[in-house]
């Protein structure tokens, strides 16, 4: 007889899509209350140098890249992805609040790479609770769904961080403060976790013989052509951080800048339930080709500006490309991915994404400063065609093989 999965009723699955996208929305709070001023905190208060500050987080990004990996493999080993999710957030939660208390350079490093453990670890297992909890024809609603409240978290956040600036100005101790604040709300993130989260039964797949012994488990020859075709995309997607000194090097002020941030961001919120829906009907891909076309186009508008005006509608459009893209991937993934698969391919799908982002990067900040600032864009452009191209022949192969 045919195994089937013990899942919970339509209602049910939707409010824990709802619960696991609050996870986001409060953790994503913490990370923006912590993140603006911990480089101020390490050089101004500690005395660290810029090569410190270097190094530490450059271990977060390390520990990241590294625990998506073995919390996906976990993920998929035990089953199990409420205690993951609830150790990476703890960690996160301490490896912030304790430097209010611990100065040393040792102690400094020790708790950002703690940090960067828990961000690593937290990330798989939440992804198997969304694909999990949504059928294949909603699934990419529910990962908008989940996309536009951690967005959400990250438009409050500094609002929140604001608000303590502003009331604790005068105190000696304000980046104490606002350090043992951050906790705050992963503690509440704790409690939804623990109350209302619910677990996602693991479905054994209906021609699957339970009575022969377990072959060695592979991820589908689909799944790495689609990895390959978003590094290539990935190689020409640099760090935000270059939109910010574009718009800069056009005569943005600094208080200007978070303003378009924050549009960013909101019009993100806003675009990624409607294009997350959209895929579930037009199809997952054709959806990314929406995002990685108004990528170019964004590009080549930050390529081609030469009025500061300009930026605020091309970091609006930018936000188009984020909703149809990182929620619509992963919907991607755990649709090509079996169930009892998808915590180890969600943890290599984060992990290169991360490493490819370094050299984006590297090459963006190269040609800046060898042949000025449009060409990072001019290149980001062009790459984003080529991988939209070969987006779609791995579509039009993916069609082949389903119906020969």
């Amino acid at each position: 007889m045919e195994a089937k999965p013990n899942n919970p009723p339509a209602p049910a699955r939707s409010k824990n899509v709802f619960f696991v996208g609050l996870l986001s929305f409060f953790g994503g709070i913490s990370q923006d209350i912590f993140s603006p001023v911990l480089p101020i905190y390490l050089t101004t208060v500690l005395g660290f140098d810029k090569a410190f500050v270097g190094i530490a987080e450059g271990l977060v990004t390390a520990s990241v890249n590294i625990f998506k990996i073995l919390a996906g493999w976990f993920s998929d080993k035990f089953k199990k992805q409420k205690p993951i999710i609830f150790a990476g957030y703890f960690f996160s939660m301490v490896g912030r609040a304790l430097l209010a208390f611990f100065t040393g350079a040792g102690a400094v490093i020790g708790l950002r790479a703690l940090d960067g453990i828990g961000k690593g670890v937290k990330d798989p297992p939440k992804n198997v609770l969304i694909a999990g909890s949504a059928t294949k024809e909603t699934r990419g609603k529910s990962f908008g769904i989940a996309r536009m409240l951690d967005t959400l978290g990250s438009v409050a956040g500094p609002l929140i961080l604001f608000l303590l600036l502003y009331l604790l100005q005068e105190s000696a101790s304000l980046y104490h403060y606002v350090l043992l604040f951050s906790a705050v709300p992963i503690l509440i993130t704790l409690f939804v976790l623990v109350t209302k989260v619910r677990e996602v039964p693991h479905a054994t797949p209906a021609n699957t013989d339970t009575t022969k012994p377990a072959g060695k488990k592979k991820l589908p020859r689909s799944f790495f052509l689609f990895l390959f075709i978003i590094v290539v995309f990935t190689l020409g997607n640099s760090s935000d951080a270059f939109l910010i000194l574009r718009a800069k090097n056009l005569g943005f002020t600094l208080l200007e800048l978070p303003l378009v941030i924050a549009l960013f961001n909101l019009v993100y919120a806003a675009a990624a339930v409607p294009f997350g829906s959209l895929s579930d009907k037009i199809g997952r891909i054709p959806t990314m080709l929406i995002g990685w076309f108004a990528y170019a186009l964004v590009y080549l508008g930050f390529a081609l500006s030469a009025h500061a005006s300009l930026i605020w509608l091309l970091y609006g459009f930018y936000g188009v490309y984020y909703a149809t893209n990182e929620g619509v991937a992963k919907a991607f993934l755990a649709d090509m991915v079996e169930t009892e698969y998808r915590g180890r391919a969600f943890g290599i799908y984060g992990t290169t994404i991360g490493l490819a982002t370094l050299p984006a990067s590297f090459f963006a900040g190269f040609l800046w400063d060898k042949f000025g600032p449009q060409m990072p864009f001019y290149f980001g452009a062009v790459m984003a065609a080529i991988a939209a191209i070969l987006l779609f022949l791995f579509s039009r192969h993916l069609k082949h093989t389903q119906t020969a």
